[in-house]
């Protein structure tokens, strides 16, 4: 069984800005496999389902960002989960937004959703995808980058990439890590 998060803050507040990329590709793959996330625990929204014949959990913390390890820990406890089994999905201001890149393991940069995953999971060995935003266009404006509402035109690009992710989280399911990384990356 895999369980796969979708990093961001709570959807009514921030749907459609940047640092929600992460729940945007959890809605995609519940399109697509028919998975209804409308379970709550663990400080969590949750379904169950399958995809490409592998169970799933599809995981949105419900924490604002900072704390979206405490969610993940509580779900990887209860199902008894390795890291193996963990596929961490976020926005990567380091990434062109359209792109996604896919990690075995790393550290969590500046990402504050990453830090609380790796702080409480203990480790940084899991896989991840990460869904390119871009930069702004000041340093400085960060925050309000990441957290502000988006144009349509800006929301289109940024599918490109919500699309792309939800395929590789599919392909690390089908076809293993190794190869994902190698089609996506």
């Amino acid at each position: 069984m895999y369980l796969i998060v979708g990093l961001g803050n709570p959807e009514a507040e921030y749907a459609r800005t940047r640092h929600n990329m992460g729940v945007d590709v959890l809605n995609e793959l519940a399109d697509k496999y028919k998975i209804a996330i409308s379970r709550e625990k663990f400080d969590g929204l949750y379904g169950c389902g399958e995809i490409e014949g592998e169970k799933v959990v599809l995981l949105k913390p419900q924490t604002y960002m900072n704390l979206s390890g405490d969610s993940v820990i509580q779900f990887v406890n209860f199902y008894k989960l390795s890291l193996d089994d963990i596929i961490v999905i976020y926005d990567d201001i380091d990434t062109e937004p359209g792109k996604v890149r896919i990690r075995k393991k790393g550290g969590p940069g500046t990402h504050n959703g990453m830090k609380s995953v790796v702080q409480r999971l203990n480790s940084e060995d899991f896989a991840r995808v990460r869904v390119g935003i871009g930069t702004p266009e000041f340093k400085g404006d960060l925050i309000n980058y990441v957290i502000g509402n988006t144009t349509d035109e800006e929301y289109e690009e940024l599918r490109k990439g919500i699309k792309e992710a939800a395929k590789a989280v599919s392909s690390i399911i089908k076809d293993g890590i190794d190869i994902a990384m190698n089609t996506y990356n």
